[in-house]
């Protein structure tokens, strides 16, 4: 009997929601110019609205990943859904500086819960290497859905103005939200349209993700479950550089206009989905922990050199370079997660993207003080953001030396 396909519309629908959450968040780093002076912001103000999202992405991750892992991933998403796209609509509501903070605050809790979810989707819906690619090409898309946002803002900007672009933005997600509710089940055998076959087929995921290795805290307290969050940490830090300042380096530094910014700041992204896919695709035997190492040294190499780029394509170049390498991280990561987790893979995740999102807010607001206090000069951002790469390579070398899950080390 030759299995159904119901698995790939899973996919899909992860996809969908892949893409649309990050289209909600990046929309802020294009509408910053707008924003500011409409609000009256300066740039230590706007970095510490860019660092609303990350601090409570980052506060409400674990919550948001053990309902996932108890509560089943439909009923959690449907409902974070539906409370992160009412808050990107109300982006456009913000009248001074508290009001947008308290309201991207309580947008990125609500986003917190978005990809752990989606990773136990994937990993109760998919066979282990159709896994491995399918969140490759989720975090692809999450990119490439990055890499068109900045256009499409600006042509929403220019028709309806910033507080408009935010209100069509916060629809699209009650729109994903009826489609998931009719065409989603929690359960692979709960939905009549699998055959035996594909049960068959997903049997050794649903035993790996009703699997619970202990409790969740003894997990997230062990040494290898710590150097990933550390790691993961490392490349938002850098990657957060991207979706909040990377526009205004482009003008400010470089003399780019806005559509000359919108039009550069969509090659990094585009690039780093490029890297994500390329690591999905490495043969399972290739050892990942070697692959991320790599990686980390050659972004903190590439950052020195940002500063000194001589003219903007040498430095669009070196930065798209960076998202290539660092994007590659990605799903190896994300893939250790489920490897360690198990029956709390939402969990697991959830507590490397708590991390990842501590820099969001980190790194935005630190490059705002900086920036305010060097008089704009970005080398010592840059540069800083290069130490913190170093440090995410060291943890990987510290993590193969504590050891790693057997199923982890090989993919």
């Amino acid at each position: 009997m030759t299995a159904t396909r119901v698995r790939h519309g899973v996919v899909r629908i992860a996809l969908a929601l892949a893409i649309l959450a990050y289209v909600q968040r990046v929309a802020i780093s294009q509408a910053a110019g707008p924003i500011s002076s409409d609000l009256g912001l300066d740039k230590s103000e706007m970095g510490m609205v860019f660092g609303a999202f990350g601090l409570s992405y980052a506060l409400f991750e674990i919550p948001m990943g053990l309902g996932g892992d108890r509560l089943g991933v439909k009923r959690i998403l449907s409902r974070l859904v539906l409370a992160w796209s009412f808050f990107t609509a109300l982006t456009g509501a913000a009248w001074n500086l508290t009001s947008m903070w308290v309201i991207r605050f309580l947008f990125g809790a609500g986003e917190a819960g978005c990809f752990p979810n989606l990773t136990r989707m994937l990993s109760q819906w998919l066979p282990r290497a159709e896994r491995v690619r399918a969140q490759a090409l989720m975090w692809a898309c999450t990119r490439w859905g990055g890499a068109v946002t900045p256009p499409l803002v600006l042509l929403a900007i220019n028709v309806v103005g910033w507080r408009g672009a935010f209100v069509l933005f916060g629809l699209l997600g009650a729109a994903w939200v009826l489609w998931f509710s009719r065409s989603f089940h929690e359960n692979p055998a709960d939905d009549p349209r699998v055959n035996e076959a594909e049960r068959a087929l997903l049997a050794e995921s649903q035993a790996l993700v009703s699997h619970t290795p202990g409790s969740w805290l003894s997990l997230l307290m062990r040494p290898q479950a710590l150097l990933l969050c550390v790691q993961y940490f490392c490349w938002s830090y850098v990657w957060y550089f991207f979706v909040t300042w990377m526009p205004t380096f482009l003008g400010e530094v470089h003399g780019q206009s806005a559509a000359g910014m919108a039009g550069l700041s969509v090659l990094p992204l585009l690039m780093g989905g490029l890297g994500s896919l390329t690591a999905g695709m490495l043969p399972l035997w290739v050892s990942r922990r070697a692959l991320a190492i790599g990686c980390f040294a050659t972004v903190a190499v590439l950052l020195v050199l940002v500063p000194h780029a001589p003219n903007v394509w040498v430095a669009i170049a070196l930065l798209a370079a960076i998202a290539f390498v660092g994007d590659m991280l990605v799903p190896t990561s994300w893939n250790q997660c489920v490897e360690l987790g198990q029956g709390f893979t939402a969990t697991m995740g959830a507590a490397m993207n708590m991390f990842a999102n501590f820099s969001g807010f980190l790194a935005p607001v630190v490059g705002g003080m900086l920036l305010k206090a060097t008089g704009n000069d970005w080398t010592p951002m840059l540069w800083l953001m290069s130490g913190v790469a170093g440090i995410g390579g060291l943890s990987w070398i510290v993590m193969g030396a504590v050891g790693t899950a057997p199923a982890a080390a090989k993919g």
